[in-house]
């Protein structure tokens, strides 16, 4: 076996994301970061991901089929295991009801898609995993 003490495991990030081309663009900006990033089609999947693996972080979008971000968040803040996860919030709902809604939930942060760039996405991220 290696010897890896002096090698720090990559961060690890769960993209909750059902639109496969925003998926890949951030497990792709993240890979290149050099953070290790799955991508969950729905919030059922990424809860077992989690499991699993506990993530560093978690980017979660909330319309999704199957179980939707809010759903999604509630069940990741009940389990003992994962309530201490970081969860940001990546959405094109601006209301603030959603807004104030995923905070009282227990997100971390709330990005609204069509309001910030690619770049100031992975900042915020980046920022969370230092």
């Amino acid at each position: 076996m290696q010897d890896q003490t002096n090698q720090k495991a990559a961060k690890f990030v769960i993209i909750v994301e059902d639109d496969k081309f925003y998926g890949n663009i951030y497990k792709t900006k993240l890979a290149k970061a050099k953070f290790e990033a799955v991508v969950a089609g729905n919030g059922e999947e990424a809860i077992e991901m989690a499991r699993k693996r506990k993530p560093d972080l978690i980017l979660l979008d909330l319309v999704m089929p199957i179980k939707d971000g809010f759903q999604t968040l509630k069940e990741l803040k009940a389990d003992s295991n994962l309530k201490d996860v970081k969860v940001v919030v990546l959405s094109n709902l601006s209301q603030q009801e959603d807004v104030k809604k995923a905070k009282e939930l227990g997100a971390s942060d709330y990005l609204v898609k069509t309001n910030m760039s690619i770049k100031e996405v992975m900042d915020k991220i980046q920022k969370y995993l230092a």
